[in-house]
């Protein structure tokens, strides 16, 4: 789904992510603990995430789907084009409760087996510690950000890449006052969908 200013009043809200999550882990008759046991998320992180007072990555989304028995798609709205080309002038952005914004990159090829994500991350925004199946790569194209993976603890400045095995710890955080721009791309895909 394209954003944009003319689309956005007709456009139906959605309830926030905390509220969706909190009223499905209620209707499948879990605890805070029993979810947080499913989707290997902490108990404290998700009540902070049912109360609004923070926001899952993509990649925390995935744990939360499977905890919640959801598609990843319950959590936002995913780009269901199907060509091949995205446009400088047509950005899919992927409507989801975050101070980041998130730009799918790749097309919606059948059985996609990676995401290709533009993040443009915020000041002082910090993503929660995450460890999944898979690969990331990760690159600045624009800022700085603090960087972990494992026992890896370093600062990534434009031009700056990193790869590794997604099952180590990972996080980011924009420890600066500007605005940061990465790239993304993992496996497997977490925003593929089948139709």
């Amino acid at each position: 789904m394209i954003l944009d200013a003319e689309n956005e009043p007709q456009k139906k809200r959605r309830p926030p992510i905390g509220a969706r999550i909190k009223s499905r882990r209620k209707a499948l008759g879990l605890t805070l603990q029993e979810l947080a046991d499913r989707s290997g998320l902490s108990k404290p992180f998700l009540s902070q995430v049912e109360r609004d007072l923070t926001t899952p990555s993509l990649m925390s989304m995935l744990g939360l789907a499977k905890g919640l028995e959801v598609e990843v798609s319950y959590f936002m709205e995913i780009p269901q084009a199907r060509d091949m080309v995205r446009r400088a002038d047509a950005p899919q952005e992927i409507a989801v409760d975050s101070p980041v914004t998130y730009f799918d990159l790749a097309s919606a090829l059948p059985d996609r087996k990676l995401d290709i994500v533009l993040m443009r991350i915020p000041p002082g925004h910090v993503f929660p510690v995450d460890t999944r199946n898979g690969e990331h790569f990760r690159y600045v194209l624009e800022g700085e950000l603090y960087a972990r993976a494992g026992d890896i603890h370093t600062v990534l400045k434009a031009g700056d890449s990193m790869h590794f095995d997604a099952r180590a710890p990972h996080t980011v955080e924009n420890r600066t006052d500007q605005e940061a721009v990465l790239l993304y791309v993992g496996t497997p895909s977490v925003l593929q969908r089948g139709d």
